[in-house]
C-alpha cells in the first residue's frame, strides 16, 4: 500500500493506492496557514489514521511547493513561505518513525501521468503545470529526474524565447527576482495581465475565456496569444528532451484549443522535420499529484 500527501497552500490531500493503482482511501483537509509545526502535525495525523483505517502499514510520499535544497536539505522556493527554510522531510520522518519520500508538486504530477496516466510506457514525459505558477517536472523510464541542482524541469524559470508577440514591451518582473520568466507569460495571472497590458481591461482567465466563446475578438486574440507563447516554450522543451509525451495540467491546461493548436504553433520552432511528440490532457485530472507521491515508491 502507498500512501500520497499533496501539501497545497489551502489544502492538504492523501490518497492510498494499492498495488494496482487503484485508490483505497482520500481524505482532504485544510492546510494550516503559515503554520509550520501545525502543517508536519496535519501529515503526520493524516497518514497515521489512514493506516489505522486500512489496517496495514504503507509508504509516505510528499508533493510539495518548492523543493529541497540539496546543499542544507532545507525547503526552498515555496509559495507556502512558511515551509522555506524548515527541514520538512526531517521534520516529517521523525513525527511518523520512518522514511518518506518527497518531491515537487510538478514532478509528482509528471510521475503519475507518466506511471498510469497519458504518459504511461512513454520513455520520456515533460509534465507542465500551467497555474498561478509554471512549472515542470521530467520522468525517464518511470523515473523521476531530480538532477544535479534538484531543480530538473524548472522550465517556469527560463526565459521566453523572443517572439513578435513579446516585443515591444518591457519583461514581465518575476518574483524569483528575474525578468521575462516563462512564468510571467503563461500563468494564469499572467494570462489576465497581457489582456489588460493590451486592452486596458481587468478581466480574470475565466472571464477571457467566456468572452472568447461569445465571439468577444479582444479575448479571442489574447488566447491566440497566449497558444503561440506556449508552443515556442514548449518548443524549446522538445529541442532538449525530446519527449514522447508532453502533459499540461493546471487550470490553463484546459483552455480551448490548446492540443489542437499548440502543435502546430511550435513546428517552426522544432529542429526536426518530423516531430511525433505528443501534446495531452491528464489522465487523472487534480488527482494527479497527489497520486505521482504515493508513486514516488
Amino acid at each position: 500500500m502507498r500512501i500520497g500527501i499533496d501539501l497545497g497552500g489551502t489544502k492538504t490531500e492523501l490518497i492510498a493506492l494499492d498495488g494496482n493503482g487503484t485508490a483505497c482511501l482520500r481524505r482532504r483537509e485544510p492546510t494550516p496557514s503559515g503554520d509550520y509545526a501545525a502543517t508536519v502535525a496535519l501529515i503526520a495525523r493524516l497518514v497515521r489514521d489512514a493506516e489505522d483505517r486500512l489496517g496495514v502499514p504503507a509508504t509516505v510520499g510528499i508533493g510539495t511547493p518548492g523543493s529541497r535544497s540539496p546543499l542544507t536539505g532545507r525547503m526552498r522556493n515555496a509559495n507556502s513561505t512558511c515551509l522555506n527554510g524548515q527541514p520538512l522531510q526531517q521534520d516529517v520522518e521523525a513525527a511518523l518513525g520512518r522514511a518518506v519520500r518527497m518531491a515537487n508538486d510538478a514532478n509528482c504530477f509528471a510521475l503519475s501521468e507518466a506511471v498510469d496516466g497519458a504518459g504511461r510506457a512513454a520513455p520520456v514525459v515533460f509534465g507542465v503545470i500551467l497555474g498561478t505558477g509554471v512549472g515542470g517536472g521530467i520522468v525517464v523510464d518511470g523515473r523521476v529526474l531530480e538532477g544535479a541542482n534538484g531543480v530538473a524541469g524548472e522550465w517556469g524559470h527560463n526565459p521566453m524565447p523572443a517572439g513578435p508577440d513579446t516585443e515591444g514591451s518591457a519583461p514581465p518582473p518575476c518574483y524569483c527576482g528575474r525578468a521575462g520568466c516563462i512564468e510571467t507569460w503563461l500563468s494564469g495571472p499572467a494570462l489576465a495581465a497581457d489582456h489588460r497590458r493590451v486592452t486596458g481591461e481587468p478581466l480574470a482567465p475565466e472571464q477571457i475565456v467566456t468572452r472568447a466563446a461569445a465571439g468577444d475578438a479582444a479575448c479571442a486574440a489574447t488566447l491566440a496569444r497566449y497558444e503561440i507563447r506556449l508552443a515556442r516554450a514548449l518548443a524549446g522543451v522538445i529541442n532538449l528532451l525530446d519527449p514522447q509525451v508532453i502533459v499540461l495540467g493546471g487550470g490553463l491546461s484546459a483552455l480551448p484549443g490548446l492540443y489542437e493548436r499548440v502543435p502546430q504553433h511550435w513546428m517552426p520552432h522544432v529542429f526536426s522535420d518530423l516531430i511525433t511528440t505528443r501534446l495531452c490532457p491528464p489522465v487523472h485530472g487534480g488527482s494527479s499529484g497527489v497520486r505521482g507521491a504515493a508513486w514516488l515508491w
